[in-house]
Protein backbone atom coordinates (compact mmCIF):
# COMPACT_ATOMS: atom_id res chain seq x y z
CA UNK A 1 0.00 0.00 0.00
CA UNK A 2 1.73 3.56 -0.92
CA UNK A 3 1.64 6.41 1.65
CA UNK A 4 -1.53 8.03 -0.05
CA UNK A 5 -3.90 5.08 -0.21
CA UNK A 6 -3.03 4.55 3.53
CA UNK A 7 -3.36 7.88 4.47
CA UNK A 8 -6.87 7.68 2.78
CA UNK A 9 -8.57 5.59 5.08
CA UNK A 10 -7.02 7.34 8.41
CA UNK A 11 -9.52 8.97 10.48
CA UNK A 12 -8.66 11.63 12.77
CA UNK A 13 -10.88 10.87 15.33
CA UNK A 14 -10.52 7.23 15.45
CA UNK A 15 -10.99 6.74 19.25
CA UNK A 16 -14.48 7.99 18.56
CA UNK A 17 -17.48 5.24 18.41
CA UNK A 18 -20.14 7.41 19.64
CA UNK A 19 -21.68 10.89 19.16
CA UNK A 20 -24.01 11.55 21.97
CA UNK A 21 -23.00 12.15 25.82
CA UNK A 22 -21.73 14.89 28.44
CA UNK A 23 -19.46 14.86 31.08
CA UNK A 24 -19.43 17.69 33.53
CA UNK A 25 -16.07 18.88 34.79
CA UNK A 26 -14.69 20.42 37.92
CA UNK A 27 -11.55 22.63 36.91
CA UNK A 28 -9.37 22.31 39.71
CA UNK A 29 -7.05 24.98 39.42
CA UNK A 30 -7.69 28.90 38.21
CA UNK A 31 -4.19 29.58 36.51
CA UNK A 32 -4.21 30.85 32.97
CA UNK A 33 -3.69 27.75 31.39
CA UNK A 34 -7.00 26.25 32.98
CA UNK A 35 -8.53 29.81 31.78
CA UNK A 36 -7.09 30.08 28.51
CA UNK A 37 -6.96 26.86 26.95
CA UNK A 38 -8.36 24.10 28.71
CA UNK A 39 -12.30 25.97 29.57
CA UNK A 40 -12.18 27.18 26.03
CA UNK A 41 -11.36 23.89 24.73
CA UNK A 42 -14.31 22.50 26.71
CA UNK A 43 -16.63 24.90 25.33
CA UNK A 44 -16.44 23.90 22.16
CA UNK A 45 -16.16 19.94 22.51
CA UNK A 46 -18.73 17.20 21.80
CA UNK A 47 -18.74 15.66 24.91
CA UNK A 48 -17.45 17.52 27.61
CA UNK A 49 -18.98 21.21 29.94
CA UNK A 50 -17.44 23.08 32.90
CA UNK A 51 -19.50 23.06 35.96
CA UNK A 52 -17.51 23.83 39.47
CA UNK A 53 -14.61 25.52 39.33
CA UNK A 54 -11.95 25.12 42.08
CA UNK A 55 -9.65 27.60 42.87
CA UNK A 56 -7.42 29.49 45.64
CA UNK A 57 -9.12 32.50 45.63
CA UNK A 58 -12.76 32.10 44.42
CA UNK A 59 -13.40 33.53 41.14
CA UNK A 60 -17.25 34.29 40.52
CA UNK A 61 -18.45 32.43 37.99
CA UNK A 62 -19.81 35.09 35.79
CA UNK A 63 -16.24 35.92 35.45
CA UNK A 64 -14.85 33.14 33.71
CA UNK A 65 -15.57 34.40 30.06
CA UNK A 66 -17.80 32.04 27.85
CA UNK A 67 -18.90 29.80 30.52
CA UNK A 68 -21.82 28.91 32.42
CA UNK A 69 -20.34 28.13 35.24
CA UNK A 70 -22.98 26.45 37.64
CA UNK A 71 -20.35 26.88 41.23
CA UNK A 72 -17.18 28.52 42.20
CA UNK A 73 -15.50 27.02 45.24
CA UNK A 74 -12.04 27.07 47.01
CA UNK A 75 -10.15 24.09 47.92
CA UNK A 76 -11.17 23.26 51.27
CA UNK A 77 -14.39 23.51 49.87
CA UNK A 78 -13.87 20.81 47.29
CA UNK A 79 -11.93 18.14 49.34
CA UNK A 80 -14.85 18.61 52.07
CA UNK A 81 -17.32 17.80 49.02
CA UNK A 82 -19.11 20.44 48.53
CA UNK A 83 -20.38 20.75 44.73
CA UNK A 84 -19.55 17.10 44.35
CA UNK A 85 -23.24 16.57 42.88
CA UNK A 86 -22.33 19.48 39.95
CA UNK A 87 -19.42 17.54 38.34
CA UNK A 88 -18.60 14.37 37.24
CA UNK A 89 -14.76 14.30 36.53
CA UNK A 90 -12.09 16.74 37.61
CA UNK A 91 -9.26 18.41 35.65
CA UNK A 92 -6.63 18.66 37.73
CA UNK A 93 -4.04 21.59 36.72
CA UNK A 94 -2.41 23.04 39.85
CA UNK A 95 1.65 23.28 40.82
CA UNK A 96 3.27 19.74 39.85
CA UNK A 97 3.54 19.16 43.48
CA UNK A 98 -0.12 19.38 44.59
CA UNK A 99 -1.34 16.87 41.76
CA UNK A 100 -1.31 14.44 44.40
CA UNK A 101 -3.18 16.10 47.26
CA UNK A 102 -6.16 17.27 44.82
CA UNK A 103 -6.43 13.90 42.88
CA UNK A 104 -6.82 12.21 46.24
CA UNK A 105 -9.36 14.66 46.73
CA UNK A 106 -11.34 13.95 43.59
CA UNK A 107 -10.42 10.02 43.60
CA UNK A 108 -12.12 10.09 47.45
CA UNK A 109 -15.23 11.65 45.86
CA UNK A 110 -15.35 8.72 43.71
CA UNK A 111 -14.86 11.41 40.72
CA UNK A 112 -12.74 10.45 37.46
CA UNK A 113 -9.48 12.60 37.28
CA UNK A 114 -7.61 14.61 34.17
CA UNK A 115 -4.47 15.23 35.56
CA UNK A 116 -2.07 17.42 33.98
CA UNK A 117 1.64 16.64 33.11
CA UNK A 118 4.23 16.24 34.52
CA UNK A 119 1.38 13.88 37.27
CA UNK A 120 3.97 15.16 40.51
CA UNK A 121 7.50 15.88 41.26
CA UNK A 122 8.57 12.46 42.18
CA UNK A 123 8.33 8.73 41.09
CA UNK A 124 7.58 8.01 44.56
CA UNK A 125 4.48 10.57 44.81
CA UNK A 126 3.36 9.60 40.94
CA UNK A 127 3.11 5.86 42.14
CA UNK A 128 1.24 7.07 45.31
CA UNK A 129 -1.36 9.18 42.86
CA UNK A 130 -1.74 6.08 41.00
CA UNK A 131 -2.32 3.89 43.52
CA UNK A 132 -5.09 6.26 45.43
CA UNK A 133 -7.17 6.57 42.32
CA UNK A 134 -6.89 2.60 41.84
CA UNK A 135 -7.63 2.07 45.40
CA UNK A 136 -10.80 4.07 44.92
CA UNK A 137 -11.91 2.74 41.15
CA UNK A 138 -11.49 6.00 39.58
CA UNK A 139 -10.47 6.67 35.86
CA UNK A 140 -7.20 8.10 35.82
CA UNK A 141 -5.75 9.78 32.82
CA UNK A 142 -2.51 11.98 32.40
CA UNK A 143 -3.06 14.89 30.38
CA UNK A 144 -0.41 14.22 27.01
CA UNK A 145 -2.50 16.16 24.72
CA UNK A 146 -0.11 15.55 21.68
CA UNK A 147 -1.25 11.82 21.90
CA UNK A 148 -4.70 13.15 20.67
CA UNK A 149 -3.73 15.23 18.59
CA UNK A 150 -4.48 13.67 14.65
CA UNK A 151 -0.60 14.49 13.66
CA UNK A 152 0.65 12.86 16.16
CA UNK A 153 -1.77 10.00 15.42
CA UNK A 154 -1.32 9.60 12.05
CA UNK A 155 2.88 9.93 12.28
CA UNK A 156 2.33 6.70 15.00
CA UNK A 157 0.27 4.86 12.16
CA UNK A 158 2.59 5.64 9.39
CA UNK A 159 5.34 4.02 11.60
CA UNK A 160 3.60 1.08 12.03
CA UNK A 161 2.95 0.64 8.60
CA UNK A 162 6.70 0.61 7.71
CA UNK A 163 6.74 3.99 5.95
CA UNK A 164 10.33 4.67 6.63
CA UNK A 165 11.35 1.01 7.71
CA UNK A 166 12.78 0.57 11.07
CA UNK A 167 12.89 3.18 13.62
CA UNK A 168 16.87 3.72 14.07
CA UNK A 169 16.85 7.24 16.05
CA UNK A 170 15.10 10.36 17.26
CA UNK A 171 15.96 13.65 17.75
CA UNK A 172 13.41 16.45 19.36
CA UNK A 173 13.52 19.88 21.06
CA UNK A 174 11.29 22.19 22.35
CA UNK A 175 11.93 26.03 23.30
CA UNK A 176 9.95 29.24 24.72
CA UNK A 177 10.78 32.07 26.24
CA UNK A 178 9.46 31.45 30.04
CA UNK A 179 10.45 34.78 31.69
CA UNK A 180 8.58 36.80 29.44
CA UNK A 181 5.15 34.84 30.10
CA UNK A 182 5.19 34.02 34.09
CA UNK A 183 4.48 36.63 36.41
CA UNK A 184 7.77 37.33 37.94
CA UNK A 185 10.34 35.02 39.92
CA UNK A 186 8.16 34.23 42.32
CA UNK A 187 6.47 32.29 39.66
CA UNK A 188 6.11 28.24 40.88
CA UNK A 189 7.46 26.72 37.99
CA UNK A 190 10.94 28.58 38.84
CA UNK A 191 10.49 26.77 42.64
CA UNK A 192 11.85 23.47 42.29
CA UNK A 193 9.68 22.47 45.07
CA UNK A 194 6.59 23.09 43.58
CA UNK A 195 7.61 21.84 39.95
CA UNK A 196 10.13 19.26 40.73
CA UNK A 197 12.72 21.09 38.10
CA UNK A 198 11.98 23.22 35.60
CA UNK A 199 12.58 22.44 32.18
CA UNK A 200 12.96 18.83 31.99
CA UNK A 201 9.52 18.36 33.91
CA UNK A 202 7.67 21.64 32.18
CA UNK A 203 8.75 20.51 28.35
CA UNK A 204 11.39 17.86 28.24
CA UNK A 205 8.43 15.83 28.78
CA UNK A 206 7.02 16.59 25.78
CA UNK A 207 9.84 15.15 23.35
CA UNK A 208 10.13 12.01 25.95
CA UNK A 209 6.34 11.11 25.91
CA UNK A 210 5.83 11.51 22.49
CA UNK A 211 9.02 9.28 21.45
CA UNK A 212 7.56 6.37 23.61
CA UNK A 213 4.13 7.21 21.82
CA UNK A 214 5.21 7.06 18.50
CA UNK A 215 7.82 3.97 18.62
CA UNK A 216 5.40 2.12 21.64
CA UNK A 217 8.50 1.75 23.30
CA UNK A 218 10.28 2.98 26.82
CA UNK A 219 13.02 4.01 27.86
CA UNK A 220 16.05 1.93 29.02
CA UNK A 221 18.59 4.40 30.04
CA UNK A 222 19.16 8.17 30.37
CA UNK A 223 21.79 10.56 30.64
CA UNK A 224 21.37 14.26 30.28
CA UNK A 225 22.74 17.38 31.53
CA UNK A 226 20.93 21.01 33.45
CA UNK A 227 22.17 24.09 33.29
CA UNK A 228 20.80 27.82 34.43
CA UNK A 229 22.50 31.27 33.28
CA UNK A 230 19.62 34.13 34.84
CA UNK A 231 19.39 34.86 38.01
CA UNK A 232 15.90 34.12 37.87
CA UNK A 233 16.23 30.46 37.59
CA UNK A 234 18.60 29.86 40.55
CA UNK A 235 18.18 26.87 42.13
CA UNK A 236 16.48 24.98 39.31
CA UNK A 237 17.32 24.64 35.71
CA UNK A 238 16.59 26.78 32.57
CA UNK A 239 18.02 24.42 29.51
CA UNK A 240 18.44 20.90 29.37
CA UNK A 241 20.57 18.54 26.98
CA UNK A 242 19.50 14.73 27.24
CA UNK A 243 20.06 11.09 25.62
CA UNK A 244 17.49 8.18 26.48
CA UNK A 245 18.03 5.16 24.94
CA UNK A 246 15.08 2.54 23.78
CA UNK A 247 14.11 -1.28 23.73
CA UNK A 248 15.90 -2.19 20.05
CA UNK A 249 18.38 -0.16 20.62
CA UNK A 250 16.54 3.24 19.48
CA UNK A 251 17.85 6.51 20.69
CA UNK A 252 16.23 9.80 21.29
CA UNK A 253 18.81 12.78 21.30
CA UNK A 254 17.17 16.33 22.56
CA UNK A 255 17.60 19.44 24.27
CA UNK A 256 15.03 22.08 25.78
CA UNK A 257 15.58 25.56 26.97
CA UNK A 258 13.16 27.82 28.71
CA UNK A 259 15.04 31.14 27.51
CA UNK A 260 15.22 30.81 23.75
CA UNK A 261 12.79 31.32 20.54
CA UNK A 262 9.42 29.50 20.42
CA UNK A 263 10.48 26.07 18.95
CA UNK A 264 9.36 22.41 18.32
CA UNK A 265 9.93 19.74 16.24
CA UNK A 266 10.30 15.76 16.51
CA UNK A 267 12.33 13.72 13.98
CA UNK A 268 12.11 10.18 13.85
CA UNK A 269 14.60 8.62 11.14
CA UNK A 270 14.03 4.54 9.79
CA UNK A 271 16.03 2.33 7.77
CA UNK A 272 14.59 3.77 4.70
CA UNK A 273 12.79 7.70 5.40
CA UNK A 274 12.42 9.73 8.23
CA UNK A 275 9.42 11.50 9.40
CA UNK A 276 9.42 15.03 10.61
CA UNK A 277 6.48 16.37 13.06
CA UNK A 278 6.70 20.38 12.87
CA UNK A 279 5.87 22.64 16.05
CA UNK A 280 3.62 19.71 17.53
CA UNK A 281 4.19 20.74 21.00
CA UNK A 282 2.25 24.18 21.23
CA UNK A 283 -1.42 24.00 21.22
CA UNK A 284 -2.01 27.08 19.39
CA UNK A 285 0.01 26.40 15.99
CA UNK A 286 0.18 25.10 12.90
CA UNK A 287 1.90 22.29 12.72
CA UNK A 288 3.44 19.69 9.96
CA UNK A 289 3.87 16.34 9.17
CA UNK A 290 6.30 15.41 6.60
CA UNK A 291 7.51 11.95 5.74
CA UNK A 292 10.78 11.46 2.96
CA UNK A 293 10.96 8.05 1.28
CA UNK A 294 12.94 7.10 -1.62
CA UNK A 295 13.70 10.23 -2.47
CA UNK A 296 10.15 11.52 -2.07
CA UNK A 297 9.34 14.62 0.61
CA UNK A 298 5.71 15.03 1.31
CA UNK A 299 3.94 17.02 3.59
CA UNK A 300 0.81 15.44 4.96
CA UNK A 301 -2.35 17.23 5.23
CA UNK A 302 -4.45 16.85 8.23
CA UNK A 303 -7.19 18.30 10.51
CA UNK A 304 -5.54 21.37 12.58
CA UNK A 305 -7.85 20.41 15.19
CA UNK A 306 -7.28 21.78 19.24
CA UNK A 307 -5.08 19.78 21.05
CA UNK A 308 -6.83 20.38 24.11
CA UNK A 309 -10.54 19.49 22.88
CA UNK A 310 -9.51 17.03 21.49
CA UNK A 311 -7.65 15.51 24.94
CA UNK A 312 -10.58 16.54 26.76
CA UNK A 313 -12.93 14.50 24.37
CA UNK A 314 -11.05 11.68 24.40
CA UNK A 315 -11.22 11.43 28.23
CA UNK A 316 -14.80 12.14 28.14
CA UNK A 317 -15.61 9.48 25.38
CA UNK A 318 -13.29 6.55 27.50
CA UNK A 319 -15.63 7.67 30.30
CA UNK A 320 -19.02 7.45 28.55
CA UNK A 321 -17.56 4.11 26.67
CA UNK A 322 -16.40 2.46 30.34
CA UNK A 323 -13.29 2.13 28.10
CA UNK A 324 -9.22 2.86 29.69
CA UNK A 325 -7.74 5.37 28.53
CA UNK A 326 -4.44 5.03 27.26
CA UNK A 327 -1.83 7.75 28.22
CA UNK A 328 -2.79 6.17 32.42
CA UNK A 329 -1.44 6.42 35.65
CA UNK A 330 1.49 4.02 34.78
CA UNK A 331 2.43 5.56 32.01
CA UNK A 332 2.69 8.73 33.82
CA UNK A 333 5.11 7.19 36.03
CA UNK A 334 7.43 6.36 33.87
CA UNK A 335 8.11 9.68 31.98
CA UNK A 336 8.50 11.07 35.95
CA UNK A 337 10.89 8.26 36.23
CA UNK A 338 12.39 9.18 33.18
CA UNK A 339 13.12 12.72 34.12
CA UNK A 340 14.89 11.98 37.26
CA UNK A 341 17.03 9.56 35.73
CA UNK A 342 18.16 12.51 33.64
CA UNK A 343 19.10 14.93 36.88
CA UNK A 344 20.84 12.27 38.30
CA UNK A 345 22.73 12.04 35.40
CA UNK A 346 23.30 15.40 35.66
CA UNK A 347 24.68 14.98 39.27
CA UNK A 348 26.65 11.98 38.82
CA UNK A 349 27.75 12.41 35.57
CA UNK A 350 27.03 8.30 34.58
CA UNK A 351 24.29 6.94 32.16
CA UNK A 352 21.78 5.65 34.53
CA UNK A 353 19.66 2.84 34.08
CA UNK A 354 15.62 2.70 34.03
Amino acid sequence: MSVTEFLSEFTDRDWQEREEGTVRFAMVGMGWWTTEEAIPAIEGSDFCETTVTVSGSVTDPSEVEGTEVERAIDYEAFADGEASEAYDAVYVCTPNALHLDHVRAAAELGKDVLCEKPMEITEERARELTAVCEAEGVTLMIAYRVQTDPATRRARDLLREGVIGDPVSVSGGMSDDMLSFVDGPDHWRLDPDLSGGTTMNDIGIYPLNTTRFLLDRDPVSATGRTWSNQPEFEGTDEHASFEFEFEDGIVLTGSVSHSATEESHLRVVGTEGQLLLDRPFFPGRPRKLVVEREGTRSTVEFDQRNQMREEFDYFAHCLLTDTDPAPDGEHGVVDIRAIEAVYEADETGERVEL
